[in-house]
């Protein structure tokens, strides 16, 4: 029995694209690039050849444009990726748009033989495809002629160990062509758009010889090119948090009685929801919670969802983020996917090698989806929760909550049970004045305060004051004498 064929896998340098590939591009691959106009495909193609190519590994680029390839880099050149010194050292562009708006398949070919067996490439690259594709069908037999047009390129292409990819404008992927069924991968770009906003996708459709991760991968378009944001559970895998969470540590909140409250502290690697309506201090807990882990020597990062740090009055996050003791991930971009948010903060987490994440606010998290995200919320937050503590990181969420005085409710999205503990904070009204109150509803697999406190806020933070008795039953949201909910078409009493 012989041994297994060992297929070399190639770092594409496009970031996140290895992960969703499987580990890679395979080398002496033959490949077709494919999705409508405007979607990215020239970019890729240049950014992974001047990411492989070198001057062992040569790529010759076959432009089939009516424009020459000088027009073309123009706009590439203003990637990061984009080397001037390696073109005609180690990446060669030869214009074919003559050979291929007469028609002949045959010259195309003997023209791509030429220089291939000239410069020996070990890349080769054709854009657009579809200008090939288009040229031979005002011939009679084309579809014949084509097909074995493509079965010789892939063959030769092979033969002479060259990775090769085509460049092709195709709408549907039900399109009758014999190049889907002659390239050993399939890369798929989709771009949608809804209103303003606009998503660009990539699938991998097909990828012989490796497992490849199904589905639709959300990727954006940079001043560095192409990055593709693998699903929030891979993203999450790979940038594990080198030291795990000990199990029974408890993490102290930076608020007098509260941590007692919470049965002497957050249980590292733990999930909290803070809920609450404006006003009520949400920012402030979550800015003594990443203050008391500067104190402590950790490390944490934020996620604004709502109010820029800049904007905010409250100099302590500022500072933190400022010392670089607290990074802060940028959610300016516009019409985020859930996974380019959870990329983000990965990557902050593993950088910074933080150990306290919170997310400011759900409510402005949902807005700054892209609104193909927003249908789906709660699953995408569930993916989010689920991806930050495989790290090992404990996080805190603020949720904003209309508070009705009548009824107990902990998140607007239904999704309190995804984390494992809940801080709610209220107004109460006594004495003709609004109170604030706060309690502990749940710590998963732990024993905690049961107890309703007044708090209060100040230059210092938030201070935790003294239970308070329920004289007139004024705390558990039912109607009272100061407090009436109003009548149907009325006034409150």
């Amino acid at each position: 029995m012989t041994d297994k064929v060992t297929i070399h896998r190639l770092a594409t340098g496009v970031p996140g694209l290895d992960d969703i590939l499987g580990g890679g591009l395979p080398e002496f691959s033959f490949n077709l690039i494919a999705g409508p106009p405007g979607c990215g495909k020239t970019t890729l193609a240049h950014q992974m050849m001047f990411a492989l190519a070198t001057p062992q590994r040569p790529a010759l680029y076959f432009t089939v444009l009516g424009e020459p390839p000088l027009k073309m880099l123009r706009y590439q050149q203003q990637f990061e990726f984009f080397d001037s010194e390696a073109v005609n050292r180690s990446v060669r562009f030869v214009n074919l748009s003559d050979d291929a708006l007469a028609g002949n398949l045959d010259k195309v070919l003997d023209r791509i033989v030429a220089e291939v067996q000239e410069h020996s490439p070990g890349l080769v690259f054709v854009d657009s495809f579809r200008s090939v594709v288009l040229a031979s069908e005002t011939e009679t037999g084309s579809n014949s002629k084509l097909q074995h047009f493509v079965q010789q390129l892939g063959v030769l292409m092979t033969s002479w160990q060259a990775t090769t990819f085509l460049l092709g404008e195709y709408f549907s992927e039900n399109d009758a062509n014999p190049v889907f069924t002659v390239a050993d991968g399939l890369f798929w770009l989709r771009q949608s758009v809804q209103g303003n906003s606009m998503v660009r996708k990539m699938e991998i459709m097909k990828m012989r010889g490796q497992a490849t991760l199904p589905g639709l991968h959300t990727f954006r378009i940079g001043p560095a090119g192409l990055m593709v944001f693998a699903p929030a559970r891979v993203t999450a895998a790979t940038h594990d948090n080198e030291s795990p969470a000990s199990p029974g540590v408890r993490l102290l909140l930076g608020v007098p009685h509260l941590d007692q409250m919470l049965g002497g502290g957050l249980p590292r690697g733990h999930s909290l929801l803070v809920a609450g309506p404006s006003g009520s201090g949400k920012s402030t807990l979550a800015t003594a919670f990443l203050a008391e882990g500067a104190r402590c020597g950790e490390t944490g990062v934020i996620a604004f969802f709502e109010q820029r740090p800049h904007r905010t009055r409250d100099g302590v996050i500022r500072d933190l983020i400022a010392s670089g003791r607290v990074a802060e991930v940028d959610t300016q971009a516009a019409d985020l996917s859930i996974d380019e948010i959870v990329f983000k903060l990965v990557s902050q987490i593993r950088q910074l090698k933080a150990t306290r994440v919170v997310i400011d606010s759900l409510s402005g998290f949902e807005l700054v989806l892209a609104p193909t995200f927003r249908e789906d919320f709660k699953e995408s937050l569930l993916r989010m929760v689920a991806a930050l503590e495989r790290t090992g990181v404990t996080v805190l969420m603020t949720s904003e909550l209309e508070d009705r005085y009548t009824d107990l409710r902990f998140s607007p999205y239904g999704t309190a049970f995804l984390t494992d503990a809940i801080i709610v904070q209220r107004y109460i009204e006594i004495g003709s004045r609004l109170r604030r109150v706060m309690a502990v509803v749940k710590v998963r697999g732990s024993s905690h305060s049961n107890e309703l406190r007044e708090y209060t806020i100040d230059d210092a933070g938030l201070r935790i004051g003294e239970m308070l008795e329920d004289q007139e039953g004024l705390l558990g949201g039912r109607p009272t004498r100061k407090l009436q909910a109003p009548p149907k078409g009325g006034r409150p009493a």
